[in-house]
């Protein structure tokens, strides 16, 4: 099984900071998800540099006294230079397919793929809301951007197939996200 966490809850909305850390009910979340993985047998392997993720990724790396490598491939979604407002943007790409997202974002959606597919079982990774849903369409040959809605801390199950591909064992909790 390879695991996929949402970070916990941030201090700041995707659309008011470039780079917020955790607010105090994510920290909790992450102190919570931490005690789960660890019943699941789970061992942090990639975190996005991300301070959020980064965060989250720390309650866990400190019950299992092991550190995660921080992974671009990741990340937060690419965002097109030179754009002014990046939350009208987000939620325009947010609201569509991959292939109607005005960027080409194939490379990403395939880097971050790759890196989960090169994996061992058991491994922990803390992602992102679009990066996870990324890699999830992937898996299911989903075109659409969002495929499902992942809570804060929530823990995404993957498994491989007798062909060693990547299939869902079981989507991570659901939350009612608000598109800005």
């Amino acid at each position: 099984m390879i695991y996929l966490i949402r970070h916990g809850e941030a201090a700041a909305g995707w659309g008011d900071a470039l780079d917020p850390g955790l607010s105090d009910l994510g920290r909790a979340q992450a102190e919570a998800t931490a005690a789960k993985l660890l019943e699941l047998g789970a061992s942090p392997v990639l975190k996005s540099p991300m301070a959020r993720c980064q965060e989250t990724a720390s309650a866990f790396e400190t019950l299992t006294k092991t550190e995660a490598r921080t992974e671009i491939a990741v990340s937060e979604i690419e965002t097109p230079q030179g754009l002014d407002d990046r939350a009208s943007w987000l939620r325009n790409v947010m609201s569509g397919n991959w292939d109607a997202a005005g960027h080409d974002f194939t490379p990403w959606r395939q880097n971050a793929l790759a890196a989960i597919e090169a994996l061992p079982d058991g491994s922990a990774v803390f992602s992102h809301f679009i990066a996870i849903n990324a890699i999830v369409g992937q898996v299911l040959k989903d075109p659409r951007v969002i495929v499902f809605r992942p809570g804060h801390c929530s823990i995404t199950c993957l498994n491989r197939n007798a062909d060693g591909r990547l299939q869902i064992a079981e989507l991570g909790s659901e939350a009612a996200t608000k598109i800005l």
